[in-house]
């Protein structure tokens, strides 16, 4: 499978108005973007931007969320997964589990309002990773 470039490091907080304040502090308040929610995955989100990269804050909006089970493990938070881009997601999908990995579920519409999929740590080094789908695939 060809990956393209890192789009984004996905990290889990129990509170996204504390973690902006915080990556506001570190990077400047304009490279923090106002969080908004997405109800069918659960979840709040805000992105704090760097030069190459983003970085998604998630916040659970219930405990029904899969990012409540990973506060419940990891309380103070931390990352939860990194998001490559891909040309085409159903042709990685194919070649992930031709590889041996395993896909979670079927793809959704992410925050970046793309198609996305994620791939099960146990298949990816014990790192959970989203496909998203990109037009010109990171390159």
């Amino acid at each position: 499978m060809t990956l393209g470039r890192l789009n984004h490091v996905g990290v889990a907080t129990p509170s996204i108005a504390q973690a902006r304040d915080h990556y506001a502090r570190l990077f400047g308040e304009a490279a923090v973007a106002a969080p908004f929610d997405l109800p069918e995955q659960g979840v709040r989100v805000c992105f704090v931007d760097a030069p190459n990269t983003q970085i998604e804050l998630i916040e659970p909006l219930d405990e029904a969320s899969p990012i409540a089970g990973f506060l419940g493990r990891n309380p103070a938070g931390g990352q939860h997964h990194l998001c490559f881009e891909v040309a085409d997601l159903a042709a990685a999908m194919r070649e992930a589990a031709a590889s041996g990995a395993r896909v979670l579920g079927v793809p959704r519409i992410g925050a970046h309002g793309t198609r996305i999929v994620f791939l099960h740590p146990r298949d990816t080094g014990g790192v959970l990773m989203e496909l998203m789908e990109a037009p010109d695939g990171g390159h």
